[in-house]
């Protein structure tokens, strides 16, 4: 049986940080990363952006290039689910049937693409986008002359996708079934402005829209059925209706958690010597009021692996970042600082029909969250305003756009 100093479970950002903060911090034992994924580890937010639309070639999107991993002496292990874990004998399973000791595992194992639960959920031409493979086979389509799509969910994903699709003159129906995109994660202000954008740019956006069926013919899509029994047709379905937690390895093996895998302040979970990180892991976060969230983000999961890196090599020190967020759609760019959770009051910087303008997220007077689209300056010190914990602020100067937020400091 092969034996690790530091077993890393998952391909993606999360897991290429831990391997790299690893080194840098000193770490000179066996490191080996394990992973489903057949290639090296590369960005996953590219995936429906700038690779979808064909702009980057996938050497382009690797964290690192492919020789930089033999070169730190990190080992990949690509192509293979881990399957077990046993803490008791600090060993991992894989699904190949090999096993792996390990002194201490950090799990970034991501999440699976949430599935649709309908009949035709499984038809050839509905995909998910969360991996290289899964958009390969939507350029394929594409290559194949598939010009008519439906995508299901009006998340980020789903608002992407749609926004290189048109670009790609493809017609493209978004379903969307609550009232409006983005309600998880925005305010109506910033929703409402990202729906009137789609729609500018000819995308039939649906809301209040429930899929009743995916419909086939000879085992491929050929429309979607909504409420209502109208049928969309189309050549190809894309689901972006959020990820499920992957996480089973370590619930079964007697990890705490519901909504992912729950992990304490340094990023361990209630397992001896095991550490999770990134989109899996349920912690109290600070920009929540300590509430035990999951952050899907790259700067979630880079920050957590340097949080494990430290905690690895010795230099213990709290898990406390800011979150921010980002998302490319036609000519726009939304850039997005803390977290909007439980606010009660949203205030608009700038004129949305000049597509230049910032909302912000209050909670009792204090500045929780920015949005802001095309707006850089409002959100590098919306940033700082944020981290200086402001507690209150003239609202009459936070709403003149021409005042600078470094002013409220």
């Amino acid at each position: 049986m092969d034996k690790a100093d530091v077993v890393i479970v998952g391909t993606g950002h999360g897991a290429a940080q831990a391997a790299i903060a690893l080194r840098q911090q000193g770490h000179d034992r066996t490191i080996i990363m394990v992973g489903r994924d057949s290639e090296p580890p590369y960005e996953r937010p590219p995936l429906s952006k700038e690779y979808l639309a064909g702009e980057k070639p996938f050497e382009r999107i690797m964290i690192r290039p492919a020789q930089f991993w033999a070169d730190k002496n990190v080992e990949l292990r690509l192509g293979h689910a881990v399957t077990e874990i046993d803490p008791a004998a600090h060993e991992i399973g894989l699904s190949d049937g090999s096993r792996i000791g390990y002194r201490k595992l950090v799990w970034a194992g991501g999440g699976d693409p949430r599935r649709l639960s309908c009949a035709g959920a499984t038809l050839k031409g509905v995909h998910a986008v969360r991996d290289k493979r899964d958009v390969d086979a939507i350029m394929a389509q594409l290559d194949g002359g598939a010009k008519r799509f439906v995508v299901i969910g009006g998340g980020y994903i789903g608002l992407e996708a749609a926004a290189v699709l048109r670009k790609l003159d493809c017609e493209v129906t978004l379903l969307e079934a609550l009232p409006r995109v983005l309600a998880r994660v925005a305010g109506e202000e910033l929703s409402r402005f990202i729906e009137g954008e789609h729609r500018a740019h000819g995308v039939d956006l649906r809301l209040g829209a429930m899929v009743e069926a995916i419909e086939g013919e000879d085992g491929n899509v050929t429309g979607v059925r909504i409420g209502g029994g109208e049928t969309i047709p189309c050549d190809a379905v894309i689901v972006g209706i959020g990820i499920v937690p992957a996480v089973g390895p370590l619930i079964a093996a007697g990890a705490a958690g519901s909504n992912g895998v729950d992990v304490d302040m340094y990023c361990r979970t209630t397992l001896d010597d095991v550490f999770a990180i990134g989109d899996c892991a349920a912690h109290a976060n600070p920009f929540a009021d300590q509430a035990v969230i999951r952050l899907e983000s790259v700067q979630n999961a880079n920050d957590m692996a340097t949080t494990v890196a430290r905690a690895i090599m010795g230099d213990k020190q709290p898990y406390h970042a800011l979150p921010w967020f980002w998302s490319n759609q036609y000519d726009l760019k939304l850039q997005t600082a803390g977290l909007s959770i439980d606010y009660d009051q949203t205030i608009v910087r700038g004129d949305l029909a000049e597509r230049k303008f910032s909302v912000v997220y209050l909670r009792e007077g204090r500045p929780i969250a920015f949005d802001c689209v095309n707006n850089t300056r409002d959100y590098v010190q919306g940033r700082k305003l944020i981290e200086s914990d402001v507690r209150e602020v003239d609202l009459n100067l936070l709403a003149d756009s021409e005042v600078q937020l470094k002013e409220l400091l």
